[in-house]
């Protein structure tokens, strides 16, 4: 395990940090994906945390936002190639709570000011491009949306990527035509809310009490919408929704949004955060596999038509299991991410002459699917945990 632990660190600060048409230097994710993408933003912030290095994390943000469009578009991807993507939303965590994390960690009100105004022009985009059905809910337009590649989610929608018109890959604030979509996606709508709650933060330590307020109000109200329409009382679980105001019931990952970014009250709504964990999160028949935490449910019956590279309709992702440490422990979870680490590195360790440090695991037996290596978040995940347990 030592030796796997320095050969990340060294393959890490080799490969993983560099330029990219002279922004950066950035934090890379891998060869299989080459660049960085907005859903990475958090290896760059845990980076900064194990290596006692903000330099990265503040390039990658800055990136981000001086290549926002006029729109409030951000874009989903800065590439080795040095194209910028902007065909679709993929954010997976709120880039304000990564915002506020990096200004927590520099206490630059500069920083502060440019994160602000940026970040209203992206919950504007929200607004004005992603709410199309009149629910003030975020929509989902194409497959590549949600980050979540190859999942039972996107079953029935004809842009499971992205959407080409005339043999031209649209900008994502353009609605598909004759689609599934758009689809009201749980985990989108709270990367909003958490959005919200940032620029409440950030007006309030501005001196800006009335921003402060309305943005609050504003996440306050998007929650109301997010458990009137997505919200199944029965299940005790949210599930995405179709044009036609059905719920789309795939036992994702998504679930682990309404924690990820504090949708759920640790006292307001504690009744309902036990019963998710009990019946969900903590159950061996769905989320606490032997192998935690599968992209789906491994009860969910959509799972093994799913089962390819790269899945989020079957696999266990790093992603997600990196992703716990900005809430498991918030909400009291501690000795339960102890043990889904634990097995992370049985999983990463057993699988390393084979597929070294794999980006997903098989969620039953732990064997790597080989869909990338040397995954920049995986081995993040590897040296956090290591650090973390003392192992």
């Amino acid at each position: 395990m030592d030796s796997i632990y320095e050969l990340s660190i060294e393959r890490i600060k080799k490969y993983h940090i560099k330029k990219i048409n002279n922004i950066g230097p950035l934090f890379l994710v891998s060869t299989a994906y080459k660049g960085v993408w907005l859903e990475h933003v958090y290896d760059s912030i845990m980076y900064a945390k194990l290596f006692n290095d903000t330099s990265v994390m503040l390039n990658t943000i800055n990136a981000f936002i001086d290549l926002q469009l006029e729109n409030g578009l951000y874009p989903y991807s800065i590439k080795e190639d040095n194209t910028v993507g902007y065909y679709q939303i993929q954010e997976c965590v709120s880039f304000g709570k990564m915002c506020m994390m990096a200004y927590e960690m520099v206490n630059d009100n500069k920083l502060l000011l440019k994160m602000y105004e940026s970040l209203k022009k992206w919950v504007s985009f929200m607004y004005k491009y992603r709410m199309t059905l009149g629910l003030n809910l975020v929509e989902m337009f194409v497959g590549y949306d949600t980050g979540h590649d190859n999942s039972g989610r996107l079953d029935g929608m004809k842009y499971k990527q992205n959407y080409t018109h005339l043999g031209k890959k649209m900008y994502a604030d353009i609605l598909p035509d004759c689609d599934t979509a758009p689809i009201v996606a749980v985990d989108m709508n709270c990367n909003l809310f958490g959005n919200l709650k940032a620029l409440a933060k950030m007006a309030n330590i501005l001196g800006l009490e009335g921003e402060s307020i309305k943005y609050n109000n504003m996440a306050y109200e998007l929650k109301d919408n997010i458990f009137k329409y997505l919200y199944d009382e029965n299940d005790c679980y949210f599930y995405d929704l179709d044009k036609n105001k059905n719920k789309r019931k795939y036992k994702s990952s998504t679930i682990f949004h309404l924690f990820l970014e504090g949708v759920l009250d640790k006292t307001l709504d504690k009744k309902l955060i036990d019963q998710i964990y009990n019946r969900y999160i903590n159950n061996p028949n769905e989320f606490m596999s032997p192998y935690p935490f599968p992209a789906m449910s491994i009860s969910d019956k959509s799972i093994y038509s799913h089962k390819m590279n790269n899945s989020w309709g079957y696999y266990s992702q790093a992603l997600i299991a990196l992703r716990c440490s900005l809430w498991m422990d918030d909400y009291g979870y501690s000795s339960l991410y102890d043990e889904v680490l634990k097995k992370w590195c049985i999983g990463f360790v057993n699988n390393f002459n084979i597929s070294p440090m794999s980006q997903e695991l098989d969620p039953i037996t732990g064997a790597a699917s080989g869909a990338s290596v040397w995954y920049s978040t995986s081995m993040l995940l590897f040296i956090y945990a290591k650090n973390r347990l003392g192992i």
